[in-house]
């Protein structure tokens, strides 16, 4: 199959690298007309040259640059249609660890700013007849772990916020599919950064490897085919649904 989202109008969070980079590269292969985000500028701009999409701008935790980088999607193009909500942090730090103001901060980017994204998007969404969200969430949403008391809760947090939003859009019949993504353990480049910055690299390689039952780490396409899937008219019928692509992590 060619063009699965051809002439379709995408605003991608967080697409300067890893998985957002990925998602970016595969819709714009697919015929969709791309526009990444991102907090960080130059690789922002960098990733856009290279790709061949276009870019704004943004810190995804500011409301009324929230409301500007709609508004600046319309008069570019006319339309959105489809919206990856893909920027977040990691914090590490279990209860006793991790300091109020650091969980804050993980719950504002990983949480609020996909609250702020579909409700800016969701008018002009409706506005062209609906399309589709795809949030990120994880699969720290669904499997614990001690230090990570933030992440875990925001990730679980992501999926139910998806859920009510979802169920909210198919009330109103205005047509806007929502549906969240739970990634396992990815190799993206800040998964390799973490990796070598541990005193072990092999062995932590190995482990982050053997933790997914099916005995290896993903790979940035795994998750960018299902945001390709998400974002075409394929999944017209899948609402609310958390996707889960972890190598058997949450079942383990």
């Amino acid at each position: 199959m060619a063009g699965r989202v051809s002439g379709k109008v995408v605003l991608l969070t967080g697409g300067a690298m890893g998985l957002g980079k990925a998602s970016a590269r595969a819709l714009l292969a697919e015929g969709a007309n791309v526009v990444i985000t991102d907090i960080d500028e130059t690789a922002g701009r960098t990733t856009a040259t290279e790709l061949g999409c276009g870019f704004l701008h943004q810190d995804v935790t500011d409301w009324a640059r929230w409301q500007e980088v709609i508004a600046e999607v319309e008069t570019a193009h006319g339309r959105l249609d489809v919206l990856v909500n893909n920027a977040a942090i990691t914090v590490f730090g279990s209860v006793m660890d991790i300091s109020p103001e650091d969980f804050r901060r993980c719950y504002t980017v990983d949480v609020d700013s996909i609250f702020m994204g579909c409700k800016a998007a969701i008018p002009l969404m409706a506005k062209g007849g609906g399309g589709s969200i795809v949030n990120f969430s994880s699969a720290a949403g669904n499997k614990p772990s001690p230090d990570l008391a933030a992440y875990n809760s925001a990730k679980a947090a992501v999926a139910m916020l998806t859920k009510s939003i979802a169920l909210w859009c198919a009330r109103e019949q205005n047509g806007i599919r929502v549906n969240s993504v739970q990634p396992g353990t990815i190799l993206t480049p800040n998964v390799e950064s973490v990796i070598a910055g541990t005193p072990d690299p092999d062995a932590t390689r190995a482990a982050f490897s053997v933790a997914q039952p099916i005995g290896r780490m993903g790979e940035v396409d795994d998750i960018a085919h299902l945001v390709v899937y998400l974002a075409s008219d394929e999944s017209k019928f899948a609402t609310g649904a958390p996707f889960i692509v972890d190598g058997g992590l949450s079942i383990a």
